[in-house]
């Protein structure tokens, strides 16, 4: 404000001093502040002399000369002597306020403390009550809790009271500056006094605060454990402790949440850096703001607190600093185990697949690699597909044994789970529910215990709530569990018994060599295999000309729409094709053939040729496993009637017959064959010699089920058996040839591969059974008389009805004891030596005898052909040619 240069000194002196009401103001402001020092007495100034008379005054009042004293007047040492007055008085009232907040505060320690020296004799005096002494300190705890967080609330109260009051001091000190009647350096220096002792008051209560929650864990174990005491000697039935039930509920909080350690360890963090916020806050005169974010700095990195100076501050960063460290190492600790354990979910095989319309297998078997490889060359026309495996072994061992196979898997991806099958959780990790087909493999070893594992695993398929969209192929071990299976699975099961499928190939191959190969080429998919498919053209049109429509198929049968979808394998030449009928075919793969216009193909002209009459065989059965009866059973069907079965195992002779009744063969109503019970061992070579071998048509060496638990066992004792028995046929040579000029065998010519092979000089035909496929490959064969199925076949058939479900039919019937079957024809049955005709022409000849032709091996050839191409090409045949044909079993 400026004053006028005419005023006088009077004026001045007028202006310079407030009004008595404006410092009883201000005196009244200064007591309500609780303030132990006092204004100083401002001394008398002289008015510069360059002072003007003020315009306008906006902050003040205009105080007139007759109501104001002049700068030498007595009054004003009146008035300066009042003011000291009343700031001494309101001195002396901070002070009387001070001692009784001070007396007020002892008084309520006293009484704490005397009631808790109350507290602790009456828990002397009842120490027998346990119930008593447990609510008195619970009591006596809530009563310390409460005067102890009333203090900090009035503390944090006074605290902001006092706030408050220095902002309104502050203001009121710029007006008395404005007016200049109070120093402004004093003015700093009372306010900075009285900041720095409420900023300690409240320091040490900060400290306090944080020295008490620290140790309040250590009361609050002390007094859990007093009650576990009590109660233990108190009540000697009691068996559990208080501590001991605290600590198993904190150890079921973290196994059941799964984000109960990293949470706890977040608390841990949270409290280290607020208690270490209020311990600096305590020992230093940085705010608390400032405290908490260097709190923070000592627990990520213990080296900041090395720039810490005085006791105080360095003592409580070192702690800090040390848990932290405590801190940050059960974090690396936890994080590690999280990432640990999620590689070793991934390399266990527990998570996920997101994929549909693939191949499931379900358990794991010497079968796999088989199944594998036809899996792989049938999805080779799709660009590959992707074929899961689950089975309860690890995933890295499966994947170590799926990359020792040697075979190219031609685009297709092999993931492999570890997982249960009987579990519906493992199964929905797989996609169960999305999968186009699944296999379910038997396992190694004891037949009823895979069986009824098979019987588990289709029960846990059959309850998945998502349904399944493909159809489930059981391998199964016993013929006599089919049924079971096929009425809990319903129709969404198709069965493949291994043993009866493989003793049924053998006996079809030891009575016609040379079927064993003819099999792996249709049920493997490196070749011809069978196909169903629907031809609108071809509605209306009869089967004999439907043979003769595929240029690169040779049609076998039809599926039947009326009769339910019904297969029906060689049918009359008379059928014509209906609307929805389908027709099965021998082709190279599912897309590389079509029906075309027909052929001229010259009419075939008739040739009567009586079959031969089957003939009695003799054949040897080296072993015994739980089928052994079924396979009596499909022998005596295919035999000639006087036929001899000699059964040479180490099984006692008055237990077969028991054994076979079990099974549920009647010895009785066999026809064809008769049995002839030897008993030995097929691995030394004394037993053997016991017997005719030089004198049998066919011998069937089977993996015996004492060793069917090992496939290389029983594949060495199966290889040691055929050596020894060529070796036996070789010295007994003479006998040998004088049977073969008598012509015991007459069903093939002499001329031919076939008959080549029954008058072998050296040994009879010889069907090997053979679990392991790699053992296949270590049998070097020097002619063509040995012949070895193995579980390959079975993975071939598991295959293909994974891939179409009806195949499994036909199946049925090729091996079934009725119906139609693969038979292998002489060439002289369907043409005369020199003829020449093309395939379609000898397709018609052999429909004059119910026939279908699939194929050739011509005598000079390694392999036979299916399905072979050019078809109406003709050419020049020989009587020693066979062919292989699709006939009703005789």
């Amino acid at each position: 404000m400026s004053l006028d240069s005419e005023s006088s000194p009077s004026s001045s002196r007028d202006w310079f001093f407030p009004s008595p009401s404006f410092i009883h103001s201000t005196s009244h402001h200064s007591r309500s502040a609780n303030y132990p020092r006092k204004f100083t007495t401002i001394p008398r100034h002289s008015p510069p002399s360059d002072w003007k008379k003020p315009h306008k005054t906006p902050t003040f009042r205009s105080v007139s000369s007759s109501s104001s004293a002049s700068y030498g007047d007595p009054n004003y040492g009146r008035l300066r002597r009042r003011v000291d007055f009343t700031l001494r008085s309101q001195r002396t009232s901070k002070h009387e306020e001070e001692v009784a907040v001070l007396e007020q505060k002892r008084g309520v320690s006293n009484a704490v403390s005397v009631e808790k020296t109350a507290s602790g004799e009456m828990g002397i005096r009842i120490a027998g009550q346990r119930f008593k002494i447990r609510w008195q300190m619970a009591f006596s705890i809530a009563v310390l809790i409460t005067a102890f967080g009333s203090l900090v609330h009035k503390n944090f109260s006074l605290h902001n009271q006092v706030i408050d009051l220095q902002d309104q001091i502050s203001a009121l000190n710029i007006r008395l500056q404005a007016c200049n009647l109070l120093d402004p350096l004093d003015t700093i220096s009372l306010l900075q006094e009285n900041d720095h002792l409420s900023r300690k008051g409240l320091k040490i209560l900060a400290l306090m605060v944080s020295i008490a929650l620290l140790s309040m864990p250590i009361f609050v174990f002390k007094y859990i454990d007093y009650i576990s005491k009590l109660r233990s000697s108190d009540n000697s039935s009691e068996k559990v402790a208080l501590n001991t039930q605290l600590e198993y509920r904190v150890d079921v909080f973290l196994s059941v949440h799964p984000y109960a350690k990293p949470l706890a360890l977040l608390v841990a963090t949270l409290m280290l850096i607020c208690l270490g916020g209020l311990a600096l806050f305590g020992v230093t005169d940085d705010s608390l703001a400032d405290c908490l974010w260097l709190s923070w700095t000592f627990v990520a990195d213990s080296g900041n607190h090395a720039s810490s100076e005085g006791m105080g501050p360095r003592l409580v960063s070192v702690s800090i600093s040390f848990g932290g460290m405590l801190i940050f190492a059960m974090m690396l600790g936890l994080v590690s185990d999280a990432i640990s354990e999620k590689f070793d979910s991934l390399r266990k095989g527990r998570s996920e697949v997101v994929e549909q319309n693939h191949t499931l297998i379900l358990g794991w078997s010497d079968k796999l690699g088989s199944l594998l490889n036809q899996l792989a060359i049938a999805n080779e026309s799709l660009g590959g597909g992707i074929v899961v495996v689950m089975a309860e072994r690890d995933k890295e061992e499966m994947e170590l044994d799926i990359a020792k196979m040697e075979f190219d898997f031609r685009g297709t991806s092999v993931i492999c789970r570890s997982g249960s099958p009987l579990i519906v959780a493992d199964l929905k990790k797989v996609s169960v529910s999305k999968a186009r087909a699944i296999i379910v493999l038997a396992e190694d070893g004891n037949a009823d215990q895979s069986d009824a594992r098979a019987l588990r695993t289709v029960l846990s398929l059959t309850g998945v709530k998502e349904g399944l969209r493909g159809h489930i192929v059981v391998e199964l071990s016993d013929l006599d569990n089919e049924v079971l299976v096929k009425l809990v699975g319903g129709e969404l099961v198709e069965t493949v018994v291994a043993h009866d499928v493989i003793g049924r190939l053998m006996i079809q191959c030891a009575r016609q060599p040379g079927l064993a190969q003819i099999w792996e080429d249709i049920l493997g998919f490196e070749n011809c295999e069978f196909y169903i498919k629907r031809w609108p053209q071809l509605d209306g049109m009869q089967f004999e000309d439907v043979l003769i429509s595929f240029p690169d198929a040779v049609p076998c049968g039809v599926k039947v729409a009326s009769r339910g979808g019904k297969i029906i394998l060689n049918p009359d030449d008379s059928y014509a094709l209906q609307e929805g009928d389908e027709v099965l075919v021998i082709a190279e793969d599912d897309d590389t053939y079509a029906p075309g216009a027909l052929p001229m193909v010259k009419e075939a002209s008739f040739m009567h040729i009586a079959r031969p009459a089957r003939k009695p065989q003799k054949i040897l059965l080296c072993g015994w496993r739980r089928d052994v009866d079924d396979m009596i059973v499909v022998l005596d069907a295919f035999l000639a009637p006087g036929s001899e079965l000699w059964m040479f195992n180490d099984v006692l002779e008055n237990e077969r017959e028991k054994k076979l009744i079990d099974g549920g063969l009647d010895i009785n109503r066999l026809t064809n064959i008769t049995l002839v019970n030897r008993e030995g061992n097929a691995v030394i070579r004394r037993h053997l010699e016991s017997l005719p071998l030089e004198s049998f048509d066919s011998i069937l060496i089977l993996a015996d089920e004492s060793v069917e638990d090992s496939a290389i066992q029983a594949d060495s004792r199966s290889l040691a058996t055929l050596l020894l028995i060529r070796d036996i046929q070789a010295k007994r040579l003479p006998y040998r040839e004088a049977m073969v000029t008598r012509g015991h065998r007459g069903s093939f010519s002499q001329g031919s591969w076939i008959g080549e092979m029954q008058q072998a000089s050296d040994r009879s035909v010889i069907i090997s059974e053979i679990l392991d496929p790699r053992t296949k490959n270590l049998l070097s064969m020097s002619k063509i008389s040995d012949y070895v199925l193995s579980n390959e076949l079975v993975s071939m058939a598991l295959a293909m009805v994974a891939e179409d479900r009806q195949i499994n039919d036909v199946l049925e019937e090729l091996f079934a004891e009725e119906g139609n079957e693969l038979h292998i024809q002489q060439a002289d049955l369907y043409l005369h030596e020199g003829e020449e005709l093309s395939f379609y022409e000898i397709i018609l000849r052999a429909r004059q005898r119910r026939e279908i032709v699939i194929g050739y091996r011509l005598a000079n050839a390694e392999r036979a052909v299916i399905n072979p191409p050019a078809k109406s090409e003709r050419r020049r045949w020989s009587e020693k040619d066979v062919f292989v044909v699709i006939t009703e079993k005789e």
